[in-house]
């Protein structure tokens, strides 16, 4: 017979199964008063310990509270994310990163499609009058120096997202894209390959120059000649990396291995050497960059570049909410350009050149 005496056992919330704040600080190595500053997105902590906080919220899967921080007259923020990708994979991967902390960030989060170099400064000057407070800038508006340079100057904070280079005026998470295309090239021509496509992003993209940077340096480091027939303009959309390919394995002396500077074009490349009766990696290797959810849905799995779009938005957002509640505490952060790392990603669409019999396996690409 249990003991009425006994005092019932009270149950935190740690032991009902949620994370507290103190959980959080003691994971990251830091008080409990930190991490109520990063969440609050207060300016006054060291970069370093602010990662290690978020890292932490997001192995725990930590909640603020949201009332306690009302009470604490934290402000929500209203940003906007305007896109004008062609990829469905890249903004796929960049909204799961905005909306995941947009929501741990407590600001409210804008999403606006807007028609590259038509449009873009007059949706802004709306969005503005709107009462936005500042701007996640992707790719390719974070390239739009005329864009950018309009932002600066009227005092509008934005982030730009994956820029080929970041702009003076405004802090900018990218990484760099000429290393991470010359660490592809190199891998490929390290499996034997001495005749290597490239297929060329967007041209209006800075990124893409970089990439082209990487491969051809990449090139010329091993000796390797690259002919004009070797390299092709893409889009960064899956129909121009088709016809990229096509043109491609239509040279007279093919490449052994394409080289796309996104994985919808290497994807695109991957089906024109199917129809083509290529095995690859066997007949063909192909490689891509930003491994997007089509890199490991396509057979075979892509070897590519993993650019970290979701971390790269989640670091954005909460940039953007640090040096907005710092702006109305009267600091003015100066821009931040945060490099994230890359990673080359092995899978199962890259290997030795093997023996090729392209002139047997031509055929219609309509």
């Amino acid at each position: 017979m249990a003991d009425k005496s006994t005092p019932p056992r009270k149950i935190n919330r740690r032991q009902s199964g949620q994370p507290t704040i103190n959980d959080v600080a003691r994971l990251a190595n830091c008080s409990p008063m930190t991490v109520s500053r990063v969440t609050n997105n207060e300016p006054s902590v060291r970069e370093e310990t602010r990662q290690a906080v978020l890292d932490a919220i997001e192995q725990l899967n930590y909640k603020p509270n949201r009332a306690a921080r009302s009470l604490a007259g934290a402000a929500q923020n209203r940003i906007a994310l305007l896109y004008s990708n062609p990829s469905a994979s890249y903004l796929s991967e960049l909204l799961m990163g905005s909306l995941d902390q947009a929501a741990r960030s407590d600001v409210h989060l804008v999403v606006e499609q807007c028609e590259f170099d038509k449009d873009e400064e007059k949706v802004v000057r709306r969005l503005v009058e709107s009462g936005i407070d500042g701007f996640l800038l992707p790719s390719p508006l974070c390239d739009e120096t005329a864009l950018l340079d309009m932002l600066a100057k009227q005092g509008t904070r934005a982030i730009q997202v994956g820029p080929g280079r970041p702009h003076a005026d405004h802090s900018a998470v990218l990484i760099d894209e000429y290393q991470a295309a010359y660490d592809m090239t190199a891998h490929i021509i390290g499996l034997g390959h001495k005749r290597v496509g490239f297929v060329i992003g967007n041209p209006h993209q800075t990124a893409s120059g970089q990439r082209l940077s990487g491969f051809l340096d990449a090139m010329k480091a091993s000796g390797l000649e690259v002919s004009d027939g070797m390299v092709m303009q893409g889009l960064f959309t899956y129909r121009s990396g088709y016809d990229a390919a096509v043109r491609l394995l239509d040279q007279p002396d093919p490449p052994t291995a394409i080289f796309a500077s996104n994985d919808d074009m290497a994807a695109a490349v991957v089906a024109v050497a199917h129809r083509r009766h290529l095995d690859v990696p066997v007949d063909l290797s192909v490689c891509g960059f930003d491994d997007t959810a089509i890199a490991s849905t396509i057979w075979p799995e892509l070897t590519t570049i993993r650019q970290p779009i979701a971390d790269m938005a989640r670091r954005a957002v909460d940039l953007l909410a640090t040096e907005l509640r710092g702006g109305r505490n009267g600091k003015v952060a100066k821009p931040t350009h945060i490099t994230l790392d890359y990673t080359l990603v092995r899978r199962q669409s890259d290997a030795a050149p093997g023996l090729v019999r392209r002139a047997m396996k031509r055929g219609p690409d309509n």
